[in-house]
């Protein structure tokens, strides 16, 4: 059995801490390290919280501990409401997004004057309380409660888990004998490893994310360390809700019995740690505080398998450690760099459990932690929202030239032209400073190799002749499903109508006009047949971009024909190309959540397939920033690649940042609020490097990223601005705010921004005509 191997062993404790005892320290941490950039990264957790104190009062006599006190010397019982929410305001001013809520283990059952104040409070119990205070943070201030409760059991859970995002209790060690006459837990009946397991046990059947973790150093043996570290894997094995185990080094604390107890040595911290990583596994996130070290030892717990700092708050003192302050947060900055790490912060939940907070949350909790994070579960850094009308923020800083080595090899790669895997597409979406800053940068290079510097744009119409649909997107906020207004009146534009629209777009310039529309009850193939007809017999020479594989797919469905009978009637009758819409994202998993009733994924590339075949050229897009992850952009990316190396169809690649404001599967909590700006920089850049060379266009959508965001994109891999709409009506149905028409003199203005020649294009990227290059310019 090797040491990277040990983590898929179903050894016992024994066999395990044979062959740790056997191994140097230096060859555990060496591997930890190893396994803990597998799973996590270059990347080192913290939360910034405030730490509210409910009670100090407790049962327990734990003879390490300063935090609980007695009734005579702790003043109030209880925290009462004004003062929670004072420390919770607080803590939201700071920018903190966790409140941590650490109180005593039922003191109601020691001590009177615990019951007495419950009873003022109106509660019979500490729990009870705590679900009141928690109910009120998370609802007044929207931060998160994490809660510290002591033993629980399955009722407690319900009462908890509505209020809650995680919960936790250390388990400290699973060795009995330290609650016996002489040990530190003698006299404190919650601290038998028994009862605490249990309670760690009813969390995963609660499905409740849960911290866990040792106190090293008060009496426990390296033995018994491997022990307790067995069992929490077995737990987390069991029920897979083990989202974080902190290696807490014994500090001696004076007014304690144990205040002259020697303190672990750093090598022994740096073992217990080692060992956590090796038995957990690369994905399991080890914290250790960071205030109970020297800033000079904290490289060395990061090589031993740390990647994650636990809760620091810039409000309150850390209760438990009050003669250890938290240290800076640029600080810990400066030493999480120093071992050649970047600190990032995340919520009170786990980035894994928030990415599936519908699975293990409430749906009140579930709602605010979906909306808070991006792709990666971590909190969005800013409140840009596509749509919205945010100025873009500025990225943070970085050196190209100082990218990482995993990242610099996967651009080298790709620059090659050579097929990038899932895995290094995730490891590219993932990136921030250097690596991000190099992404850019190759992308822009690309883009320059590929189509050079002259930016392109087309004069076009976009005429949406129905919103109604017999399709339940939860993205879409366009679509009605019936004649009844909701969300705005629903509506069908006649043949003449879209004639007249089409007529009108020429005679203003326009060379194309895009036309789409919900999937109407009374549609079939002969209604899209009908619809052409009516363009083409009123503007006989504008290019028509239209028809989704959704609508072409229920066309050939309802007259019964093949996909290649039906496009090639539709081409017979006019169509020029295909737009690239309904893809979202060309994965199953990903599609049974958004649009599970509409065109699969292959039915979707299918469709493009036989329209390639035919003759009939079509763009490609994603929908991005809703309920899928890095891995599902890697997956749709790659569809597409595959599909142009066997066609060669497509014209552009068009990233979509989801607008949020109105989707319904947003106001239904169920959603992310959006990509984040990094994540939609990245998406351009990412999708010019895997698209290389095979895909010469990289269109970036004015009307969601907002001229500001454009002109940032247009040199991050993007060389096209899309059309000048006229008529642009689906984003601002879900909310957006950044106007339906975009024309030439902003455009040029747009490119003059970047400091860019600019040229009108056709749907073709082909020179337009003199006679449209002439009214163009006169609009």
């Amino acid at each position: 059995m090797t040491l990277d191997d040990l983590h898929r062993w179903e050894a016992g404790a024994g066999d395990i801490s044979a062959l740790l005892l056997a191994t140097s320290l230096d060859a555990m941490m060496t591997t930890a390290q190893a396994l803990t950039v597998e799973g996590h990264g270059a990347r080192v957790t913290y939360s910034r919280k405030v730490f509210i104190p409910l009670t100090k009062l407790c049962r327990d006599v734990c003879h390490y501990c300063t935090f609980a006190t007695t009734p005579a010397q702790a003043g109030d019982a209880y925290l009462n409401r004004e003062q929670v929410l004072a420390i919770a305001r607080a803590g939201v001013a700071a920018g903190c997004r966790e409140a941590l809520f650490t109180l005593g283990d039922r003191p109601e059952d020691r001590y009177g004057a615990a019951r007495e104040a419950l009873a003022r409070l109106g509660h019979a119990s500490t729990l009870s309380y705590l679900a009141e205070m928690a109910e009120l943070v998370l609802k007044e201030t929207g931060l998160l409660p994490h809660l510290n409760p002591g033993l629980m059991d399955a009722a407690d859970y319900a009462l908890l888990r509505p209020h809650a995002a995680s919960m936790g209790i250390m388990l400290e060690s699973s060795a009995d004998r330290l609650c016996a006459r002489g040990g530190p837990h003698f006299g404190s009946p919650d601290k038998e490893p028994a009862r605490r397991l249990a309670t760690i046990a009813e969390a995963g059947r609660a499905k409740v994310p849960f911290t866990t973790g040792l106190l090293i150093g008060i009496g426990d043996t390296r033995d018994e360390q491997v022990e307790a570290l067995v069992a929490i894997r077995d737990l987390h094995r069991q029920y897979g809700h083990i989202q974080e185990v902190i290696i807490q080094n014994f500090r001696a604390k004076p007014g304690t019995r144990m205040a002259d107890h020697t303190e672990p040595a750093l090598d022994d911290h740096l073992w217990a740690i080692a060992a956590a990583r090796l038995i957990l596994g690369p994905e399991m996130t080890i914290q250790a505080p960071p205030n109970l070290h020297d800033q000079v030892d904290l490289a060395p717990l990061i090589r031993a398998g740390v990647n994650d700092w636990g809760g620091v708050s810039p409000v309150t003192p850390d209760h438990v450690n009050p003669e250890a302050p938290w240290p800076h947060l640029e600080t810990l900055a400066q030493a999480t760099r120093a071992a050649g790490r970047t600190l990032a912060q995340r919520l009170a939940i786990g980035p894994r459990y928030a990415l599936a907070a519908r699975d293990w949350a409430a749906p009140a909790v579930a709602t605010n932690i979906l909306r808070a994070i991006d792709g990666r579960g971590l909190p969005k850094p800013d409140d840009w929202a596509a749509g919205h009308g945010d100025a873009a923020p500025a990225l943070t800083g970085g050196d190209a030239g100082q990218a990482s080595v995993s990242v610099q090899a996967i651009l080298r790669d790709a620059e090659a032209g050579m097929r990038l895997s899932e895995r290094n597409i995730v490891t590219l979406f993932d990136a921030e400073g250097h690596d991000l800053a190099a992404i850019v940068a190759q992308a822009d290079r690309l883009r320059q190799e590929s189509v050079g510097e002259t930016l392109t744009y087309a004069v076009n119409r976009n005429i949406n002749y129905t919103n109604i649909c017999l399709y339940k997107c939860g993205f879409c906020a366009f679509s009605k499903g019936s004649t009844k207004a909701m969300r705005g009146p629903a509506y069908r534009l006649d043949y003449a109508e879209v004639g007249r629209r089409a007529a009108e777009a020429w005679n203003r310039g326009a060379t194309e006009v895009c036309l789409q529309g919900g999937i109407h009850p009374d549609y079939d193939g002969n209604t899209y047949l009908a619809v052409l007809k009516a363009v083409r017999d009123a503007a006989p020479d504008i290019h028509i971009h239209a028809f989704s594989p959704l609508e072409v797919t229920h066309g050939a469905q309802t007259l019964g024909l093949p996909l290649e009978d039906y496009l090639a009637r539709l081409k017979a009758a006019g169509l020029s190309t295909l737009p690239g819409t309904a893809a979202e994202i060309l994965d199953p998993e990903i599609r049974a959540l958004i649009c599970p009733d509409k065109v699969s994924a292959d039915e979707w590339i299918e469709v493009m397939r036989v329209a390639h075949g035919i003759g009939l050229r079509s763009t490609a897009t994603i929908m991005f920033g809703h309920v899928e992850g890095y891995r599902h952009w890697a997956r749709h990316l790659l569809r597409i690649r595959a599909l142009q190396e066997q066609t060669g169809g497509f014209t552009e690649f068009v990233p979509l940042p989801f607008v949020h404001m109105e989707a319904p599967i947003w106001r239904k909590g169920l959603a992310r609020s959006g990509p984040s700006y990094r994540e939609a920089v990245l998406m351009h850049a990412i999708a010019r490097i895997v698209l290389h060379p095979l895909i010469p266009n990289i269109q970036v959508s004015w009307v969601k990223m907002g001229p500001e965001g454009a002109a940032a994109i247009l040199n991050a891999g993007a060389n096209d601005m899309g059309g000048t709409l006229m008529d642009e009506s689906i984003t601002r149905a879900a909310g957006g705010v950044n106007g339906q028409e975009f024309g030439p003199a902003e455009m040029r203005a747009l490119a003059a921004s970047v400091g860019r020649p600019v040229r009108q294009r056709t749907t073709l990227y082909e020179p337009v005509l003199p006679r449209q290059t002439h009214i163009t310019e006169s609009l």
